[in-house]
């Protein structure tokens, strides 16, 4: 039995959210945006990777 892919859309878009919200505390919003997309991305891959190997 094929057991089905896991959802990783919430390690992409809480990271993007919590890095908008700290880069607006901080003056620097989109700079947030930026750092909390790329360590959604760096999330997904790990996601899918693990998702992969099983």
């Amino acid at each position: 039995m094929q057991r089905a892919p896991a959802a990783g859309g919430f390690f992409l878009v809480a990271p993007i959210l919590v890095g908008f919200f700290v880069g607006l505390a901080t003056g620097d919003a989109m700079r947030g945006v930026l750092i909390g997309t790329g360590i959604g991305l760096l999330l997904v891959l790990g996601q899918w990777l693990n998702d992969r190997r099983a």
